[in-house]
């Protein structure tokens, strides 16, 4: 018997047929649960599960996390930790508040049905359209990989997977 296997156990049947906690993986779990430790110390703990919350509040603040990763700034200046951590923490605030029944749907109204898939099409055909695309200006200088997409040589950072 190999280290994986082992004796048969009743409990297993009905144990891996639940929700799988073990592929989460388990660092940015724990960074995001220090952004959540540093708000419950100034808002105090659970407290949009009182209070309730507006999507458009934690929309800007994941927006906000979010660019500012973008542009390079990998911590939030104010608490040390990482953006994607305040992003991922306010992410799952607005939606326990959706599963709780309290959140207030402050969304706009619905787009048309199809907008994202004519944004893709439009970005598909400028680049079938470019007869020589130029490689993008990242902060990382270690773009040694080509692959072709749409007909075209594109530079892959080897560090992407």
């Amino acid at each position: 018997m190999s280290s994986l296997e082992k004796e048969p156990n009743p409990k297993d049947a009905i144990a891996i047929k639940k929700a799988p906690l073990s592929c989460i993986p388990m660092p940015p779990l724990y960074e995001e649960g220090l952004v959540m430790l540093s708000g419950a110390m100034k808002y105090g703990r659970h407290n949009w599960r009182v209070s309730g919350v507006k999507a458009s509040v934690y929309f800007d603040a994941t927006m906000r996390h979010m660019t500012s990763w973008w542009e390079g700034q990998d911590d939030d200046p104010e608490s040390g930790l990482s953006h994607l951590a305040h992003a991922s923490a306010c992410l799952s605030i607005v939606r326990d508040s959706q599963l709780q029944g309290n959140w207030v749907d402050d969304r706009p109204p619905a787009s048309g049905e199809h907008w994202m898939d004519d944004s893709n099409d439009r970005a598909a055909d400028i680049m079938d359209n470019c007869a020589d695309p130029k490689p993008a200006h990242v902060a990382s200088e270690k773009i040694i990989r080509v692959v072709r997409m749409n007909g075209h040589d594109v530079p892959v950072n080897p560090h992407l997977k």
